[in-house]
């Protein structure tokens, strides 16, 4: 069986600032594409099956310049969006912390936002990624090689830590930069991180 490899996508405005991201769909600045061009070698010579893309257009971006969108099965799914931030969108943990000093995403999830961004709590997201993970070791039982996620940095530590079989909090263990290159996979049957946030300039 295959690994999979989790892409997140290149820098944004607010990467880089440090203002979460959720719906709000930005673009990659200049040098989120070139992260993205600079992951071509990383996702290795291997035979790459199934690629799963988040909607949103800075993963979509992601997965075409590191020439994942070109091949047979991508899909857009939208069980790879970012966490719902709800009233948080926009606004980086330092602002959150004024108000609020302890307050930490991976334990006490978010204030609600408008209508159709009621926000998520921690074991919500773990639902979604739970969702995910299904799809993913299906296609992996019917895929030569392995599966690719172009994703966002807290679902995709979210979805880790549940691959793992911790509970969803605990994606607070696992940093992961922009534009980096991880890999889950199994030994002795056990499910394991075979490498984690690799960037090119590692």
């Amino acid at each position: 069986m295959g690994e999979l490899l989790l892409v997140r996508h290149g820098e944004t405005e607010w990467s880089r600032s440090g203002q979460h991201t959720s719906w709000t769909d930005l673009p990659l600045t200049d040098r989120g594409r070139e992260q993205a061009r600079a992951i071509v070698p990383l996702l290795g010579e291997g035979r790459i099956g199934p690629v799963l893309v988040s909607p949103m257009k800075r993963a979509r971006e992601t997965a075409e310049l590191a020439g994942l969108a070109g091949l047979r099965e991508v899909r857009i799914d939208a069980d790879l969006s970012e966490w719902d931030y709800g009233g948080y969108e926009g606004i980086t943990t330092a602002d959150i912390q004024r108000t609020r000093p302890d307050w930490f995403l991976f334990t006490d999830g978010v204030v609600p936002g408008p209508a159709e961004h009621p926000g998520e709590s921690p074991e919500q997201v773990g639902a979604r990624a739970d969702r995910m993970l299904a799809k993913v070791r299906a296609a992996l039982e019917g895929a030569e090689g392995d599966v690719a996620l172009v994703a966002h940095g807290h679902f995709l530590r979210v979805l880790t830590a549940r691959w793992l079989g911790l509970p969803p909090g605990d994606g607070a263990l696992f940093r992961l930069g922009t534009g980096t290159v991880s890999r889950l996979g199994t030994e002795h049957e056990r499910p394991v991180i075979t490498s984690w946030n690799v960037s090119p300039s590692a």
